[in-house]
């Protein structure tokens, strides 16, 4: 079992910066792919980056170039730098994880079975 405890949403403007930080208590860390996911009012959940223990990452085209995921595995966190944001970019994120040896399609949502509760970021033009 894991545990995942998101911070850092708020509210910015076009243009800003926030980094989401999420805690991860549990299992071992390092064997997890941790994932940033998000979703918009009346959207389904979108994948936005995944990141593997040793540097593999993925980014949605949508967020690559201004989003960087990066992880600690001696705390168990993993971060998301967003830059230049934008209001499409409003969300709630969800940090989420899964067992790399059983990890299906990264970038489908379910692939993942351990959540957070999500944090709000809203991005105002």
């Amino acid at each position: 079992q894991v545990q995942l405890v998101e911070s850092g949403g708020g509210l910015v403007q076009a243009g800003g910066s926030l980094k989401l930080s999420c805690a991860a208590s549990g299992r071992t860390f390092s064997d997890y792919v941790m994932a940033w996911i998000r979703q918009a009012p009346g959207k389904e959940r979108e994948f936005v980056v995944a990141g593997w223990t040793g540097g593999k990452t993925y980014y949605a085209d949508s967020v690559k170039g201004r989003f960087t995921i990066s992880r600690d595995n001696a705390d168990n966190m993993v971060y998301l730098q967003m830059n230049s944001l934008k209001p499409e970019d409003t969300a709630v994120y969800y940090c989420a994880a899964q067992w790399a040896q059983a990890l299906g399609v990264p970038t489908r949502p379910n692939s993942y079975i351990y959540w957070g509760q999500g944090t709000q970021v809203t991005v105002s033009s």
